[in-house]
């Protein structure tokens, strides 16, 4: 996968981007919404980014793929991740020290329509904290619709969540 915007390339991993992943990971913001994506060593990055990078041609997991800024540099993330349902839902990161860009929405913005056309489906549900307020507006901004905000699981724990759906425009 290749998907370029103004300013962001949205590619495949590589173990390269081992040492990004792993300081993007460590922000507080990672620790505080998603602590199962915080990589507390470079080596504990290389090894996710080497099931991840099977993923691509084995299946098996989450469709996940970095982000990058034109320069190269590894900012965040974008992924699919497969619900028991059959479902599909989801998932981002920008690391701390890119927030506030409009990173997220540009590159969700971008990976929606080709990640549903690889899939095939019409929808695509997104959960979060409510209270990850960055993360609720870009849901909005990307034209996720909010079906539900209450108590829900999140992360194996009972939370306060929002759950939103994207509906694919039909094609005529």
């Amino acid at each position: 996968m290749k998907i370029e915007t103004g300013r962001l390339v949205i590619t495949e991993f590589d173990r390269s981007m081992a040492e990004s992943v792993h300081k993007n990971s460590l922000d507080a913001d990672n620790r505080r919404f998603v602590p199962d994506e915080v990589f507390e060593t470079v080596e504990d990055a290389a090894e996710t980014i080497d099931f991840l990078m099977g993923v691509y041609t084995h299946g098996g997991g989450p469709l996940v793929y970095p982000v990058l800024l034109k320069n190269g540099a590894c900012i965040g993330y974008v992924q699919a991740i497969p619900l028991e349902d059959g479902a599909w839902e989801i998932g981002y990161h920008i690391g701390g020290n890119y927030t506030k860009h409009g990173y997220a929405t540009e590159a969700i913005r971008a990976f929606l329509p080709v990640i549903m056309a690889q899939l095939g489906i019409e929808e695509i549900t997104g959960i979060c904290l409510a209270e990850n307020k960055a993360s609720v507006k870009v849901m909005e901004r990307c034209g996720f619709a909010k079906q539900y905000e209450g108590p829900g699981p999140y992360q194996g724990q009972q939370r306060e969540i929002c759950r939103f759906v994207f509906t694919a425009t039909p094609r005529s």
